[in-house]
């Protein structure tokens, strides 16, 4: 353990008046740690898939995002498309990693892509997406060398490429894949649970988009 782990824990340690854990008491929590238990599920988002992908969408358009379901051959041009409908340039910031390297971008001789991070003068970032939640419509980015972050919060328009096998119940689903793909003790560094573009309600309770991050949210659903 670092010597500035050990100072943290440490300090709880003494703010809690007690010493390391151990005998059973240690037991318990490495049982626990080693297992986690599921949290409670919602009773709405218990579906076959494709009634688990119809609901995300629903929630995903109720919380502002727009949604378009396509075939992995018409990802690219949905995304062109959907830029020029907005008036939005064609140019984009894309994720670098492999997720996206299955859709035919060639094939839009307008669309202009830069691979890398987020910046701030990026009008539009495509990246893809770790999960979606039908119970709430929400995203989840697992950030990394293929997702920065910024590409999440630094765009005024975020456009999202789910697959529809991507698409689980609940909350608890999601962290019983990124245990299963990244291993104990070697998880992101951030998790992103996304819903809908940025949006606060701070001044006189009104609903204003684009005020922490995207003013517009797109999402490509992928048919598997």
């Amino acid at each position: 353990m670092s010597d500035a782990r050990s100072t943290i824990l440490n300090g709880i340690r003494r703010s809690l008046h007690r010493g390391e854990l151990s005998g059973a008491q240690r037991q318990a929590v490495e049982v626990r740690l080693a297992d986690p238990p599921r949290g409670p599920a919602v009773a709405r988002a218990d579906l076959p898939q494709p009634d688990k992908v119809a609901l995300f969408c629903q929630w995903a358009e109720a919380n502002n995002a727009t949604v378009a379901r396509v075939a992995a051959a018409d990802v690219a041009a949905e995304v062109a498309t959907y830029l020029a409908r907005n008036n939005l340039p064609a140019e984009a910031a894309m994720a670098p990693g492999s997720a996206l390297d299955g859709y035919d971008w060639a094939s839009q001789k307008m669309l202009s892509l830069r691979r890398g991070r987020g910046e701030g003068s990026d009008h539009v970032s495509i990246t893809g997406a770790f999960a979606g939640i039908a119970e709430t419509g929400t995203l989840v980015t697992a950030s990394g060398p293929d997702h920065p972050v910024t590409l999440n919060l630094l765009p005024d328009t975020h456009i999202v490429v789910l697959r529809e096998g991507d698409i689980v119940g609940g909350y608890e689903d999601v962290w019983g894949r990124l245990r299963a793909r990244y291993g104990k003790n070697h998880m992101p560094r951030t998790v992103n649970t996304i819903t809908g573009p940025s949006r606060t309600g701070d001044i006189e309770q009104t609903i204003e988009l684009g005020a922490h991050g995207p003013r517009r949210m797109h999402i490509v659903v992928v048919r598997e």
